[in-house]
Parts: structure tokens; C-alpha cells; sequence
């Protein structure tokens, strides 16, 4: 059945249902069915738009193992790979320092599954982080992962804050108020604010950085998580939905449009240093990639290529100008107590 029929019977029979279960069901539908990136596709990320992101991505963590004390054994975990850009191209710079991990995917689509495995053949695959080697010490990365995990939205209405919920208008699915109080679900930071605000939480990103951090703590290594967020609280519904490369209502096609939320990274540094790992920082991605060399390697590629030069340097551009992703988008870097700091924080 179509998955938006079938949430307005749920919805008619039983009532409505919460934002989060929405994004979440859908979500799940969408991603297991299909390769949604690239120009055939719903979106495009940073790996798609230019090799030199997962390059600088895989110098990092080789010259963060260099300065651990090159353990032999080590593990290089990605959640949520794509179509495996980022690691291939990640690891393929990693080996020219000493750095051949083993490789492990995160990964529950099949469609996806299937696509890695013609970039990243010898990858162990896991429908979850739970079933994570715990033997050696782990190199982490989660790029616009974080994003795709459901959000619990909470609305202020007249008679106090409520969850948000989905319900039905004709043959729409839409947002409305639902009536249990929420009121003591909501951070005193932003509990003031006026009738009809909204603010967002996703207790699935903070589990997540939870395992990974405690992960980390117990076996060393090292993570870099990526998404495009905000470093403070915020009021405000993100939920957007992307369909052919366009914003879309997020409402209006459930199971065939890629929903997000912006990632809350002011509270994530706190989850994490609870779970004993190291904050390493979070800061904007271009300032990340210009850090780690971003400019000398896109001048490499130019010398190499002339004729792609113009190409090149407007890929870097995307991912680095304050207009573009450099500024929207964040890099958390998180390590064992006993790792060293890791270049660009």
C-alpha cells in the first residue's frame, strides 16, 4: 500500500501520530527502495560533489592514527556511506600513509547496500552500530547521517506546550497539536516562548552519539560527525523535505521524498563527554577543509587537469563558501581520553 494511504487509515482508526513516527516510517520506506543521490536522484552530498572531501576526510584520520601510535589493528566505521564515495576515496588517501583498516558500513538499505558494494567490495556490513567490532580501536564517520534520524517536534498552544502531531485535513496529511500536556518535556531555555513556537529534540541522534562515544572511550579512536545543524537552541520546525532536487511540503509525500532536520550540535558535546569520550570541538565545515588543506589540493587536481579546473575549484567552492555548505554545515570531532587532537579543531 501506498505509505501515505496507509498512515491516513492508521490515523483514521487509531488518531493521529507523532512527527517522530512519521519521519521515522517514512524515512525508512524511502531509503530501503532506492539510491536517492545524484542528479537522477533527490539530493547530492559533499563526497558526490567533490573527491577531495573524503581525500582530506582520510588524511585526517591517517594523521590522528600516526599520532596515536599507529595501532596495528583498527577499524574505519562510516554510517549511513551512501553509494561508498566517501570511503573509497577516504581510504584510498589513508593508504598512502600506512593507514588499511578494516572496513565496516552502517547501513539498513538494501538499495544502498548494493550500490557500496560495487565501490567497497571487502566492507562488513551492519544494520545497526550495536553490532560493531569491539576489538580494536575504532575510526569513525557519520556524514549527513544524524540528519535523517526522526525529530520529536512540541508546539506551544494556547493551553501550553503540546507534542506536534500528523492528522488528516480532507485528503491531507497534516501538522496539528496534540493534547497531552508536554510542558515539562520542554528546555527551560526556550520553555517562554510564544503561542505557536516550536522547537525540536532527537533522543535517536544523542543515542546514537552516546554508543559511539562510549564505544570510543573503551576502545580508542577517534570520530568526525558531519551535518548541517545549529551550535545552539533554537525555536523553530526544520523538517524539510527534498524530492528531485526541490523542497517539498514534508507532509506530502510520505516514503517517496527525503525527509531532514537541521542537527542540534549544542547538545551533543555533552552526551558524548558523559559517555567518557574526548569533545574535540565543532566547527563550520569550510573552515574544517580549509584547515586541512582544502585550497593545496584543489590546486594539485587543477595543475593535473587543466582542462577540469573551472569544474574543480566550483565543487570546492560548494563545499566550502559561507554561501554554500561551508557555513550551514558542522563538524563535531569527538576521540579517546588518550587520542590526541585532531587537526582543524
Amino acid at each position: 500500500m501506498d505509505l501515505k494511504a496507509r498512515f491516513a487509515r492508521l490515523i483514521a482508526a487509531t488518531g493521529p501520530i507523532s512527527v517522530a513516527q512519521f519521519m521515522a516510517e517514512s524515512n525508512a520506506r524511502y531509503y530501503d527502495r532506492r539510491d536517492p543521490l545524484g542528479s537522477a536522484g533527490d539530493f547530492t552530498t559533499a563526497p558526490e560533489i567533490s573527491q577531495v572531501f573524503g581525500e582530506l576526510i582520510g588524511l585526517w584520520l591517517a594523521d590522528l592514527w600516526d599520532r596515536a601510535g599507529r595501532p596495528a589493528r583498527v577499524h574505519y566505521v562510516e554510517l549511513g556511506p551512501g553509494r561508498g564515495t566517501l570511503a573509497r576515496d577516504a581510504l584510498r588517501a589513508a593508504q598512502r600513509f600506512g593507514l588499511t583498516p578494516q572496513i565496516h558500513f552502517v547501513e539498513a538499505s538494501s538499495a544502498l547496500r548494493s550500490v557500496q558494494r560495487d565501490l567497497v567490495g571487502d566492507a562488513v556490513w551492519h544494520d545497526d552500530p550495536g553490532s560493531l567490532p569491539d576489538d580494536a580501536p575504532l575510526l569513525i564517520v557519520a556524514n549527513e547521517f544524524l540528519d535523517a534520524l526522526p525529530v520529536r517536534q512540541m508546539v506551544r498552544t494556547a493551553a501550553g506546550w503540546r507534542e506536534r502531531m500528523v492528522g488528516i485535513d480532507g485528503e491531507r496529511l497534516v501538522p496539528i497539536a496534540g493534547p497531552r500536556p508536554m510542558d515539562a518535556a520542554v528546555p527551560p531555555l526556550l520553555a517562554d516562548a510564544g503561542e505557536g513556537a516550536i522547537i525540536e529534540t532527537c533522543p535517536a541522534a544523542a543515542a546514537v552519539v552516546d554508543d559511539l562515544a562510549r564505544r570510543i572511550a573503551a576502545q580508542g579512536g577517534a570520530a568526525l560527525i558531519i551535518d548541517y545543524g545549529r551550535t545552539a537552541m533554537a525555536h523553530g520546525s526544520s523538517l524539510q523535505a527534498l524530492r528531485a532536487h526541490r523542497k517539498v511540503d514534508p507532509f506530502a509525500y510520505p516514503g517517496r521524498a527525503d525527509l531532514t532536520a537541521h542537527v542540534d550540535f549544542s547538545v551533543l558535546p555533552a552526551v558524548a563527554q558523559a559517555a567518557g569520550a574526548r569533545w574535540m570541538g565543532t566547527v563550520e565545515q569550510g573552515a574544517f577543509l580549509i584547515a586541512l588543506g582544502l585550497g593545496a589540493r584543489v590546486d594539485a587536481l587543477c595543475r593535473a587537469a587543466p582542462g577540469e579546473a573551472p569544474a574543480i575549484r566550483a565543487a570546492a567552492q560548494r563545499l566550502a563558501a559561507p554561501q554554500a555548505m561551508g557555513t550551514l554545515f558542522k563538524v563535531m570531532g569527538l576521540a579517546a581520553p588518550d587520542w590526541p587532537l585532531g587537526a582543524g579543531f
